[in-house]
């Protein structure tokens, strides 16, 4: 196994890594703590959390260019993105604050002639203003919504700012468009799909079919030292939204021809009136569902939310911060949809039911089948987070409204971008207010570079899915027969295990992620400091990676999640695809010292 240095970035030396190495137990709570020793030596983070360096350099930069040094700037892909963050600024900060606010929007400049080059793919930034004193609340809209400027999107806008040819727009009341216009592709790719393969990179293509696509290809590449060809982008979103409904073999030739929506039918998700145009792409996990949120607001109206079962940390500050509010069930227990039932009977309504299937980091599975059932007979929308479960081996569209995914994690595998999507089951009641709210509620985000490495990272998805499933079986049954564990959390078996299996797609497995709680903290740390992993945020990556994931991600609210069965020193392990002897022997010598080490 490879060693990672502290704050070196997981991938190493990988630019636009999603995760970074936090080696010891010790250095995940000094850099809760935000101890220099720590936050100092990180060279990047996981990109909700951490503001790439990209993104602080091109913000210093517009500061400095307006002559506002000494303020803090937080960078966003459009005009409507910005607006969001400054309602959500206006209605928590203090005056003084408030009163410090600006919006800066950087646009191509419409008189140098080679911005025409750059018209197809929306390079535009717009930059949210204030005080230092604002940045926690500006921190928090970024961290919460996913909303923030990708540092591809950044690193290439930072160029064309330094070059003049993106400027200050004078109008701000001018309409932006709500998406790039669609591209036509080219007539195939290159890259096959391999388990074992090098990481993918941008290659050099050329399109024959429209000039000025021509022109920008190599305006690209001449100017800014990468391969971007637009006619790519459309092409590979399909590709990936084909890719999620279950309907595109990895291995299938893609054309610039519009692919039959009859295609569509053969998907795995058990819907056959499914259509492409049910998918959205966003930017992140969690920015697919603040925008199945705000869909679901603007569709139905203010009504509280529901979130059931343990959440990921933003969600529950989503459904919290943004709306009327939400009631909270953290055990996703029979006895939790009892109560549920009992308040629909005595009349409350809510706008939706939110949930994971598997939660993070529990791995418990709330009964979608009678939460369907309620639904249907007490109207509210039903919003599954199939991340950690994946559609490779789980199928809950048919039980939700809305079927939200972070294809950050194991759908891209590389941990080298960012991604999210999220479908519209067009059988939903829901499903014609949903789709109208999208036509001019929706903004395709998504930065062209960062779709095309998802693309190419994806390929293989169905066949790294596998493997993972068996690599994790076997090393949760290590766990299980050690006598050092406490607790082991995994969907095959645990008291939640049957409202998994009523999921499970034939020949599917059980994904990836195993916790595991010690029966004493010293062994935990033991342990977590011998494990030869790679060691950081993040999860569903290529290659194993543990983390003590309570402490990262509720270290300030470490007794209220006991409260729901979450143990403080809980260590999550995200299995890779790494030959299984290999890694169940890194894990049984980490055991081996957590024994020894902490008698």
């Amino acid at each position: 196994m490879p060693a990672f240095n502290l704050g070196e970035s997981i991938p190493p030396h990988t630019e636009h890594a999603v995760s970074v190495s936090l080696p010891t137990w010790r250095a995940n709570v000094g850099y809760e703590e935000g101890e220099d020793w720590v936050v100092g030596s990180m060279t990047t983070g996981y990109p909700r959390f951490f503001i790439h360096r990209s993104i602080q350099a091109f913000a210093k930069d517009i500061l400095e260019k307006i002559g506002k040094k000494g303020l803090v700037a937080f960078l966003f892909p459009t005009r409507q993105v910005a607006a969001r963050c400054v309602s959500f600024v206006k209605l928590r900060a203090p005056p003084a604050i408030v009163s410090s606010l600006e919006v800066l929007h950087l646009v191509l400049d419409p008189v140098n002639p080679q911005s025409k080059a750059l018209r197809g793919l929306s390079p535009s930034i717009s930059a949210v203003i204030c005080s230092p004193e604002g940045f926690g609340f500006l921190k928090q809209y970024w961290q919460h919504t996913g909303d923030g400027v990708s540092s591809r999107r950044a690193e290439f806008c930072h160029s064309l700012f330094k070059d003049g040819l993106l400027r200050v727009d004078e109008s701000p009341n001018t309409a932006a468009p709500m998406s790039p216009k669609p591209c036509r592709g080219p007539r195939r790719y290159q890259r096959g799909g391999s388990l074992d393969a090098g990481k993918p990179s941008i290659t050099s293509q050329t399109s024959t079919t429209v000039p000025d696509r021509e022109e920008t290809s190599r305006f690209l590449e001449e100017r800014f030292g990468r391969n971007l060809d637009v006619s790519f982008v459309e092409p590979a979103k399909s590709a990936i939204k084909r890719r999620i409904a279950g309907a595109l073999r990895s291995d299938r030739e893609l054309t610039s021809s519009p692919v039959p929506e009859k295609e569509m039918e053969s998907n795995t998700r058990g819907v056959v009136n499914l259509r492409e145009d049910d998918i959205y792409l966003f930017p992140a996990g969690m920015n697919a569902i603040f925008n199945a949120h705000r869909a679901l607001l603007g569709a139905r109206g203010g009504l509280k939310s529901v979130n059931f079962g343990f959440p990921y940390v933003d969600t529950l500050k989503i459904l919290e911060k943004f709306g009327p509010g939400c009631v909270f069930y953290g055990n996703a227990s029979e006895a939790d949809l009892d109560d549920l039932e009992a308040r629909l009977k005595a009349g409350e309504r809510f706008l939706g039911l939110f949930c994971e299937f598997p939660g993070n980091p529990l791995l418990t599975c709330p009964n979608l089948a009678r939460i369907r059932e309620m639904a249907d007979k007490y109207d509210f929308a039903v919003v599954v987070d199939e991340t950690i479960g994946t559609f490779a081996n789980i199928n809950v569209l048919p039980f939700a409204d809305i079927v939200v995914s972070s294809l950050t994690k194991i759908f891209s595998g590389d941990c080298n971008v960012m991604g999210g999507s999220a479908i519209f089951n067009p059988n939903s009641r829901y499903y014609s207010a949903l789709k109208d709210f999208a036509r001019t509620g929706y903004e395709d985000t998504y930065w062209p570079e960062d779709v095309m490495f998802m693309e190419r990272n994806s390929r293989d998805f169905a066949s790294r899915i596998e493997r993972i499933n068996a690599n994790a079986e076997a090393i949760c049954d290590v766990f299980r027969e050690n006598k050092l564990i406490k607790a082991v959390f995994y969907p095959r078996d645990n008291e939640s295990s049957a409202n998994y299996e009523a999921c499970k797609v034939p020949g599917g497995g059980y994904g990836g992620l195993i916790s595991v709680v010690f029966h004493r903290k010293e062994q935990a740390v033991a342990f977590y400091d011998a494990v030869d992993t790679a060691k950081g945020p993040s999860l569903g990556t290529n290659f194993t990676l543990t983390s003590p994931y309570v402490l990262l991600a509720h270290y300030q609210e470490l007794e209220w999640a006991s409260q729901f069965g979450v143990d403080p020193d809980l260590i999550r392990i995200s299995v890779g695809l790494e030959d299984t002897a290999d890694i169940v022997n890194v894990f049984q010598a980490a055991l081996h010292v957590a024994e020894h080490g902490s008698q």
